[in-house]
């Protein structure tokens, strides 16, 4: 199964999950399955979310219903995984990396540096036969049924003072996830790690001079262009995330060929309608909020060889590590960075 689907927006924290799941269980009917379907985004999709809940009902004369849970309402997102193998949920939305230690595909599958740069290249290469079997294999090991992937948006660099090369940014103190900051640091740039809820706080109070966090419309939406203006595409990884659907083995084993069609399909839309409202919001992005520029091309390549140690890391991780590495070494080559 191959659909292209999305989000960001970690919402950890829990509920008593288990009473809450077992009152759900008992108010549903002999004749409905109710499919208990925990996403890691907070409210902000809501409105799709409902046209897929109506959408399955609908297609299925009400036997299928979605059950939808935010980010921790059930569990947390780093938790997803587990909750869909023991049954606790049936279904799930989150990102690879989350749960990397359980998943050994987990970080490489999200996006590491320089793996892609844009959302075709992507889906190109998490799309074809050989990462598709190896996703499928993984999760299956993971106890869980792999339903497919989705895709973010862009990754790139807020600054407060304007940029023309990497070397610029050595007098920067760059916010950034462990892996950006183990290539950033190969080229003495100073980095820090910081949550997403202190952005905003450390761009306005000099704690930090810029963030690697997401696009244009994150950062717009965290307010960081009251405090940094200058936005710098990298072209290092686009999208900066990617997203897996996985369900819980029996029940997708008690659903009908009809029934999993349907859902299957229900989710492939819910997904593309996710993406497109991340990705369109930075297409038609007012240029009067941020200053745009793009890092010069020999700099991204710059980026991508460095990131060569990255790879090797999470390939010596396992063979099935090393075989998706393969697969993004060949696209980057082709494509050039290389």
């Amino acid at each position: 199964m191959n659909f292209t689907l999305i989000s960001r927006r970690t919402v950890f924290g829990t509920m008593a999950g288990a009473v809450v799941v077992a009152s759900l269980g008992a108010a549903a009917s002999a004749d409905t399955v109710r499919l208990r379907f925990h996403t890691y985004f907070g409210t902000e999709i809501d409105d799709i979310a409902k046209d897929f809940r109506d959408a399955v009902k609908d297609r299925t004369d009400g036997e299928v219903r979605i059950q939808y849970f935010r980010g921790g309402e059930l569990v947390p997102s780093d938790q997803l995984v587990d909750a869909v193998a023991k049954g606790t949920i049936d279904m799930a939305h989150g990102v690879g990396s989350y749960w990397s230690g359980q998943v050994d595909i987990g970080n490489i599958e999200t996006g590491l540096p320089g793996a892609w740069t844009t959302i075709e290249e992507a889906k190109e290469v998490l799309g074809t036969p050989e990462a598709q079997a190896l996703l499928t294999e993984a999760y299956a090991e993971a106890g869980t049924v792999f339903l497919g992937k989705s895709y973010g948006s862009d990754y790139d660099l807020l600054t407060k003072e304007p940029i023309t090369s990497l070397d610029d940014l050595k007098n920067f103190k760059i916010r950034a996830t462990s892996n950006v900051a183990k290539v950033l640091q190969q080229f003495d740039i100073p980095t820090v790690s910081l949550p997403g809820q202190e952005l905003y706080v450390g761009l306005s109070t000099g704690v930090i001079d810029g963030v690697i966090y997401g696009s244009a419309v994150d950062y717009h939406h965290l307010k960081l262009n009251e405090s940094a203006k200058h936005y710098t595409r990298l072209n290092m990884l686009t999208p900066g995330w990617t997203e897996t659907y996985l369900a819980n083995p029996d029940t997708w084993a008690k659903l009908s060929d009809e029934q999993r069609t349907i859902v299957e399909e229900e989710l492939a839309n819910f997904a593309a309608n996710v993406e497109a409202w991340l990705n369109d919001g930075n297409k038609s992005f007012p240029d009067d909020i941020f200053e745009f520029s793009t890092l010069p091309a020999e700099d991204t390549k710059a980026l991508t060889e460095a990131a060569q140690s990255v790879w090797a890391e999470e390939a010596g991780r396992s063979e099935r590590n090393q075989k998706l590495i393969d697969l993004i070494v060949a696209n980057a080559k082709a494509q050039g960075r290389l």
